[in-house]
């Protein structure tokens, strides 16, 4: 199969003219792959050789950089003196010269690799091209569908681009199909191996924050704006606003009314995802208290390196730590510090924490025997000897004999 040139050239301006693509990129990649084609065919792995080609007439022609020689001994990479002279009468033994060499086609394996290179090149082209575009949208809501779920990776259709979102840039339990249509935060354009790559993130804090912006215009204007967020992507976020308008309240400008401000953003997140919206404060201490709704705050005092201690009621020491220390943890990321709680009666979270049965294990000292006669009897299940450590002696006895009966213990 032999490469016809001409249809080669009506091929390759369609391909450009579809996609967008400058002329002189495609030429350029068009005589790098003919110039392989041409080494296979014609010449060595290693020989220098440009090609050009004519997109109009298809016509195609290889200039072959060699070797002026007085004897030539390889044609391939050498030319005679004699012959160098006629292409530049300046020409001496050593030096490169360029001899023209028209094509009129190539084989069959020769051709088949330079279709091949060419369309490979001219789609890695595209590509960057448009990843080009979206260069300036970095930080950007885009608008994209899920095209394919490749175990714990999504691929996004982007318009005329495709876009990956990792793992870690999802939305903890949310699940995704192809044909889904979602908003997604541009996080970055990444160089990989096979090219740049759109990467595009629904659990990433931004995301958050672009999708209140979109929500609340007194932000263009500056009159409101989020000073600092922290997220806990599927679960819980805390943003700190502010107000530069007198006036003009912070909160109820991000919540709405009626709440469809916030609700718009719960909508694209997910209703499951819990939104924390508090007023920033210049003063640190004041700042951190705000922080840590929706507990009340009786004290903060700041410490060396970042770090502070959040005193707060002891009734409301688990509002404080939050579900596994979440709410403590997401209010240090949305501050910047270092946060460590205590109640106001000076116990810490784990001493009020202890449940009620081992805070009640200082019983009378009357019911320690019962405890030690319970202790020898070694087929009597542990869940009666902690009741009855828990309960004290008032019907302790009773409840060893009868217990004693069932199972068959004596002493």
């Amino acid at each position: 199969m032999d490469m016809d040139f001409k249809q080669l050239a009506v091929a390759i301006r369609a391909i450009a003219e579809e996609k967008n693509l400058p002329e002189d990129l495609v030429s350029e990649v068009v005589e790098q792959a003919l110039a392989a084609a041409w080494r296979k065919d014609y010449g060595e792995r290693e020989q220098e050789v440009r090609v050009t080609m004519n997109l109009n007439t298809g016509k195609v022609t290889a200039f072959v950089t060699k070797e002026v020689a007085e004897e030539v001994i390889d044609p391939h990479v050498q030319v005679s003196l004699e012959n160098a002279e006629k292409l530049d009468k300046k020409a001496k033994v050593g030096d490169p010269v360029e001899v023209t060499q028209p094509i009129e086609s190539f084989g069959r394996v020769a051709a088949q690799t330079a279709k091949q290179v060419i369309l490979q090149r001219l789609r890695e082209a595209e590509r960057e091209i448009v990843l080009s575009e979206f260069e300036d949208k970095i930080g950007d809501i885009v608008n994209g569908t899920v095209s394919r779920v490749e175990g714990r990776l999504v691929r996004v259709e982007l318009g005329r681009a495709q876009g990956i979102m990792p793992l870690g840039e999802q939305i903890n339990g949310e699940h995704y199909h192809p044909g889904q249509r979602l908003k997604f935060h541009l996080k970055d354009v990444e160089k990989g191996f096979r090219g740049p790559q759109l990467i595009v993130s629904r659990g990433s804090k931004e995301f958050v924050q672009q999708l209140f912006s979109a929500e609340v215009p007194e932000m263009e204007n500056n009159a409101v704006e989020i000073k600092s967020v922290a997220r806990e992507a599927g679960v819980r976020s805390k943003i700190a606003v502010t107000s530069n308008v007198p006036g003009v309240d912070p909160v109820g400008t991000f919540v709405g009314g009626h709440g469809t401000r916030i609700n718009a953003v719960r909508d694209e997140i997910g209703s499951q995802e819990m939104i924390d919206i508090v007023v920033w404060d210049e003063d640190v201490e004041t700042f951190i208290a705000n922080a840590m709704k929706p507990a009340n705050v009786s004290k903060v005092k700041l410490g060396k390196d970042g770090k502070a201690i959040v005193i707060v009621p002891e009734d409301q020491l688990s509002i404080a730590i939050g579900k596994a220390g979440q709410n403590v943890r997401l209010a240090g990321k949305l501050t910047g510090y270092e946060l460590d709680i205590e109640s106001a009666s000076g116990k810490s979270p784990k001493e009020t924490d202890k449940p009620v049965a081992k805070e009640a294990t200082d019983q009378p000292v009357e019911s320690k025997p019962v405890v030690q006669k319970l202790k020898k009897k070694s087929e009597l299940e542990d869940s009666l000897l902690k009741a009855i450590e828990e309960h004290g002696t008032d019907d302790s006895e009773q409840t060893v004999a009868d217990s004693e009966k069932k199972e068959g213990i004596t002493s």
